[in-house]
């Protein structure tokens, strides 16, 4: 079977940002239905594999959602295009570990202060609830791992701006690949209980509505990840 002809890169170009205009320019929200193959195609005066390639680069990026014998959606915004950039990055020697942390503890110490301001009472309850569950889940780092991945997801939420939780949810991918590292690296009972006791300390100060502790807990929290990497010779 032949391949595909794959269509002038400038006409996929021109056709992406036509689309993404016309959602600007309706107003179109998460959910709401673009114009089918056919009717863009009358529109750009493109070919139809000219529209169908600027679509998959539109799903690839989370901008649209497509499925076959559908029209074509706007997506809801999600956090997997810029993970893969961010894993990308560091896959290619592009960006670091050290530098991906930096980012981390500028970013995730002002949720924390955030979170203990805006913070439900629902959601301290939560935020305390996991990092409960990480000091009785430390002798299983899987599990540990992924109610470490819920506690900081938790802080990203309460904090409510939406650009955080996007931020978080991409830098799980690398977080993933980074935290058994670190747990394996804590080799004494200290250092994994120091590790826990600062995610304690996070969630007390954020329950607390504390948010000058809140954000001093998390600092601690990430210089010693740093630490701990380096001295791992990740970083």
């Amino acid at each position: 079977m032949a391949s595909e002809v794959q269509p002038p890169v400038g006409l996929v170009g021109a056709a992406i940002g036509a689309i993404t205009a016309h959602i600007r320019a309706h107003d179109l929200m998460p959910g709401d239905r673009l114009p089918s193959e056919a009717d863009l195609s009358r529109q750009l005066n493109v070919s139809r594999s000219v529209v169908r390639e600027a679509f998959r680069s539109l799903a690839a990026i989370r901008i649209i959602e497509v499925s076959t014998g559908r029209r074509a959606t706007v997506a809801q915004i999600d956090h997997g295009a810029m993970g893969l950039m961010i894993e990308h990055g560091l896959n290619t020697d592009q960006i670091s570990v050290q530098q991906i942390y930096d980012v981390r503890r500028t970013i995730e110490s002002r949720i924390a202060s955030l979170a203990s301001l805006r913070r439900s009472e629902a959601e301290a309850d939560l935020i305390l609830s996991l990092a409960a569950q990480m000091r009785v889940a430390s002798a299983d780092p899987p599990q540990l791992m992924e109610l470490d991945l819920a506690f900081h997801t938790a802080l990203a939420t309460a904090c409510r701006n939406p650009v955080f939780q996007l931020i978080v949810g991409a830098f799980q991918g690398i977080t993933r690949q980074t935290w058994p590292i670190g747990w394996k690296s804590r080799t004494t009972d200290a250092e994994r209980d120091r590790m826990l006791a600062m995610h304690e300390d996070i969630a007390r100060n954020v329950a607390a509505g504390d948010p000058v502790a809140a954000a001093a807990a998390m600092t601690v929290h990430f210089d010693e990840s740093v630490r701990v990497l380096l001295t791992a010779g990740m970083a």
